[in-house]
């Protein structure tokens, strides 16, 4: 959930057809909250996620009525992380409030045994444990609640979250960061954001030995967005060894920032390359890291972009959804390549994303050769222009309709 607009009315509830979380709350001003498509589990979860993806917006706009325990309090951190067994006192001395929220939970791991203990007590208590990372608490060899909790990932806005006010220009541009999209400067915004992930989530948790390195190595890796990881190439740019690359990519993925896609390789007839794919997780994100000259190309720079917008969405459908795909990508080594491989129980797609308002047969090259290897997949070709086509068998769509009708659950082209 995040807020929009004002709006007049004011209902909270779930969608019972498909159980995603929906709120409308009266506010100073009466404010419109946005609908995720994130499922409320039915049971204690942990709720990760980059910060500014209103995580705790949605759990409590869900769970109003829950107890809060927010772990960037300086106050809360010091009270729990003294005495941790404080949570059990607070629990229990407000028995009627059957939720708990603790906001970013990672800050204090201490607390999740005296978790573990009530919600094996069985006495109804639902935990709702929100989170920037897992790293910290797998590091410490914190207790994961041995599976009494599940893992949910919140993720920037889909265009169907947002739609009628999804604005394909605008997205490409700043993202869909709900901690973005509500500002009215919103370059400001992402501006600071890096410099906010380096400060707290980097530099404070002890990650890196040298945040000079990893701060130039974040501008260095956007060069990867959208393309083929290459470690010992960023490991040159960056003058540090592959290891430690290999080790701030790492970091980028626990912090959720960042996500390597696979190269498909099922009943591969054809050499395949060795090397992954890079995405940051947002595309204004991206825009921000990455530096931009008189020598850069902007046409360039907005296709990388374009990619990865597709690259979220789709990555957040496959989660929202219950995981079952396969997302990965495809290249032979003679360069041969699509975007997007999606595999799974809901069906067999290749995915194609050109920053092009036509359709020409040399971009559907990929796409072909890919069917001729694959003829069980249905190919689709992704562009800026207006009008939906067929062509060699490849469906060709406006970017900005495929976006805005993809929905979890659903098929990803009906």
């Amino acid at each position: 959930m995040f807020f929009i607009k004002p709006v007049a009315q004011s209902l909270i509830g779930v969608d019972p057809s498909t159980q995603f979380g929906y709120i409308y709350s009266i506010m100073r001003p009466i404010m419109e909250l946005v609908n995720r498509f994130l499922a409320i589990p039915d049971r204690s979860f942990f709720l990760f996620g980059p910060r500014g993806t209103g995580k705790s917006t949605w759990a409590q706009a869900v769970f109003r009525d829950a107890l809060r325990i927010d772990l960037l309090s300086p106050d809360a951190f010091r009270r729990y992380a003294a005495r941790p067994e404080r949570l059990r006192d607070l629990v229990e001395g407000e028995v009627r409030r059957r939720a708990v929220i603790v906001d970013d939970v990672q800050k204090v791991p201490a607390l999740l045994p005296v978790i573990h203990a009530l919600i094996e007590e069985k006495r109804g208590f639902v935990f709702v444990l929100t989170g920037s990372s897992a790293r910290k608490l797998k590091r410490t060899g914190a207790d994961l609640l041995a599976g009494r909790a599940v893992m949910r990932a919140m993720h920037p806005f889909m265009a169907a979250e947002v739609a009628p006010r999804f604005d394909l220009d605008r997205a490409l541009r700043h993202g869909l960061l709900p901690l973005v999209w509500r500002e009215e400067d919103p370059e400001d915004v992402l501006r600071a954001y890096a410099a906010l992930y380096v400060r707290e989530e980097v530099q404070m948790e002890g990650l890196v030995r040298n945040v000079g390195n990893f701060a130039r190595f974040l501008e260095v890796v956007t060069f990867s967005h959208a393309g083929v990881l290459n470690l010992s190439n960023v490991a040159r740019e960056c003058e540090v060894e592959r290891k430690v690359v290999e080790s701030y990519v790492q970091i980028l993925e626990d912090l959720l920032l960042a996500f390597r896609l696979p190269v498909f390789a099922k009943r591969a007839k054809r050499a395949v390359s060795v090397h992954p794919k890079f995405y940051l997780f947002d595309a204004g994100v991206y825009r921000s890291l990455r530096p931009c000259g008189p020598l850069d190309r902007p046409q360039e720079i907005d296709g990388h972009a374009l990619e990865g917008l597709v690259a979220q969405h789709i990555r957040a459908w496959n989660v929202y959804g219950g995981g079952l795909h396969q997302l990965a990508f495809w290249r032979t080594r003679s360069g041969v390549e699509v975007d997007f491989v999606v595999y799974g129980p809901r069906g067999f797609w290749a995915v194609e994303v050109k920053n092009t308002d036509r359709v020409r047969d040399e971009e559907l090259r990929g796409l072909r050769a890919f069917c001729e290897e694959y003829p069980e997949a249905q190919a689709l070709f992704l562009y800026r222009g207006v009008e939906r086509l067929k062509r060699h068998g490849v469906i060709c769509l406006p970017c900005d309709a495929f976006l805005r009708a993809l929905v979890p659950g659903k098929k990803l082209l009906d």
